[in-house]
């Protein structure tokens, strides 16, 4: 019996994640599996109500169920900043939610804005610290207000914190058994002091991995690779900003938003699973939303809850979806509704 805490969000967040349910269902039936699901309202118009967003009384909950499902979070009325720190990161700091996994992977070249680039070019995946970095919110203003002011963002890295991350994604390349082959992103050139740390923690724990290959690229050749060679790419391990910028760049080169998803991961504790696009409260209510990347993050979920056949299962549902049925992956061109592509990926699993 799996434990999922849901939480549906924001603007389109609902829709989406009404598909992935729907999904869920049918692979329960199909393998076996039962699962219970309770509903939580962490969401931008819920703070607009009450004020409130994720407090330790949340996370103490949270942390009794198995893995959590969110759809997205983001109001417009929401000043910039408040839902993003208050759920988001309130969440994966709180469940200790140190690796951000994101599988970027081609399902067909039809969708891919890069010539002549084929599924078998695009699959590899970011392992991306989620719990330090500049996100961890550290810094001050000196003279605010004025014209001496001077802003400072602290990217705050430890060696348990990197190392952990970079543990993850060597064992991750050795389980995922494609190329063997692990890169390390950064900017060693001009940010010497946490990137001292990390491609030194780096070189130290590859003398424990001879099966694994590495190699090392700054994040500005790394997004120049992706365009030009993804192909060179395995599995790639990077710090929280970095990663947040060059897995967005990996949605677009898969195929866009609405196939993008991704794990927030505590190996030891409870994950996180969503769709990477965000709320897009401009199609909201209007059964037009792309729900394949929250269905997709069903399957990364099931994957993770040791439910790997289940989990390839919704995969090759979508793959077979998306090659044969579906005109477009942008909302309101794939030539079904929202509800109706939730059906054909549930009817493909039957």
């Amino acid at each position: 019996m799996y434990k999922i805490a849901v939480i549906p969000g924001d603007g389109t967040g609902p829709e989406v994640v009404n598909e992935g349910l729907k999904v869920l269902g049918q692979a329960g039936k199909k393998f076996g599996f039962k699962y219970e699901t309770k509903f939580f309202d962490f969401s931008g118009k819920r703070y607009l109500k009450t004020g409130k967003l994720v407090d330790d009384g949340d996370i103490e909950e949270l942390k009794k169920y198995n893995a959590i499902y969110l759809g997205a979070v983001g109001d417009p009325d929401v000043k910039p900043g408040i839902i993003e720190t208050g759920v988001l990161l309130k969440l994966r700091f709180g469940l200790d939610q140190y690796i951000n996994l994101r599988p970027v992977k081609l399902y067909n070249s039809a969708y891919c804005p890069l010539k002549d680039k084929k599924p078998e070019d695009i699959d590899f995946v970011v392992v991306r610290e989620n719990s330090e970095g500049l996100y961890k919110g550290m810094g001050e203003f000196k003279d605010k207000g004025t014209k001496n002011e001077v802003a400072i963002q602290i990217s705050y890295n430890t060696r348990k914190g990197v190392e952990r991350c970079i543990r993850y994604a060597f064992e991750y390349t050795r389980k995922r058994n494609r190329r063997k082959k692990l890169t390390l992103c950064g900017k060693t050139n001009v940010l010497t002091y946490a990137w001292d740390l990390w491609q030194r923690v780096f070189n130290e724990v590859a003398l424990e991995y001879p099966d694994i290959a590495t190699d090392y690229a700054h994040v500005d050749a790394t997004t120049m690779w992706f365009v030009k060679n993804p192909e060179w790419f395995d599995v790639i391990v990077t710090d929280n900003m970095f990663g947040d910028i060059i897995t967005d760049l990996g949605a677009m080169i898969q195929g866009g938003m609405g196939i993008a998803a991704g794990g927030n991961i505590n190996p030891q504790g409870v994950s996180m699973f969503e769709p990477i696009g965000g709320s897009a409260p401009k199609y909201t209510g209007k059964n037009v939303i792309n729900p394949l990347a929250a269905i997709c993050a069903v399957g990364m979920m099931l994957d993770n809850l040791g439910d790997p056949e289940a989990g390839k299962a919704v995969e090759n549902a979508v793959i077979g979806l998306v090659n044969k049925d579906l005109k477009s992956l942008a909302a309101g061109k794939m030539g079904y509704s929202t509800s109706e592509v939730g059906d054909l990926v549930a009817e493909r699993l039957k």
